[in-house]
């Protein structure tokens, strides 16, 4: 049963709303209830949308980690903000959200690298991610080099790997209705540090 009554779009507060569906998510969906769609873009205004999962969240934002390296993260630093979409075809929702992006502190970074399994910490060394693969030998070798180069003791956070958070100035809670008389409710402000205003849009 959702822990939300049908009634959500009298929510004043969106991180609140947001924990309870995804508490719902977590009891419903099979895999991967923190997935979501991440957009950014390019240099040249071109979109990029991919998978990945949020790892933390509070009043401050929503966290991801990734290479900094990567397509992805050479496209936030380059225009600090970002756009994600959540979607629960189990419950029948969808949660939008918009705002600059900024880098998490190099403290918690690491914290969250430590609790990774060893193998992805390994990984995360190893990846030249969204480069080139020559061959899969060639990733192989890697991880080898690298689990014989950390054999013994911690592995350290790579220096290119790290989170980001998106800090919102936009989120949207969508609900399935029938007829496609779907529920819409809107939390927008100009900047992080101003008040949310509500809105309710026509689905």
């Amino acid at each position: 049963m959702n822990t939300i009554s049908d009634d959500f779009t009298a929510s004043t507060e969106p991180f609140r709303l947001f924990a309870e569906w995804h508490k719902d998510a977590e009891r419903s969906e099979p895999n991967d209830p923190n997935a979501l769609a991440l957009a950014t873009v390019d240099d040249t205004g071109m979109p990029n949308v991919r998978m990945v999962l949020l790892k933390d969240f509070d009043e401050q934002g929503f966290v991801f980690y990734t290479n900094y390296e990567s397509q992805k993260g050479r496209e936030i630093l380059s225009a600090e903000k970002a756009a994600m979409c959540f979607h629960w075809k189990s419950l029948r929702r969808q949660i939008r959200v918009r705002g600059p992006v900024e880098q998490v502190s190099a403290a918690e970074a690491d914290e969250y690298f430590q609790s990774r399994p060893r193998g992805s910490r390994i990984g995360a060394w190893a990846s030249k991610q969204s480069r080139p693969l020559e061959s899969r030998f060639a990733l192989e070798k890697a991880v080898a080099e690298y689990t014989a180069r950390f054999t013994i003791g911690e592995i350290p956070r790579p220096p290119h790997w790290s989170g980001f958070r998106i800090k919102p100035t936009y989120i949207e809670f969508w609900h399935d209705r029938p007829f496609r008389l779907h529920d819409r409710l809107i939390f927008k402000r100009d900047t992080p540090q101003d008040q949310w205003v509500t809105e309710k849009f026509y689905p």
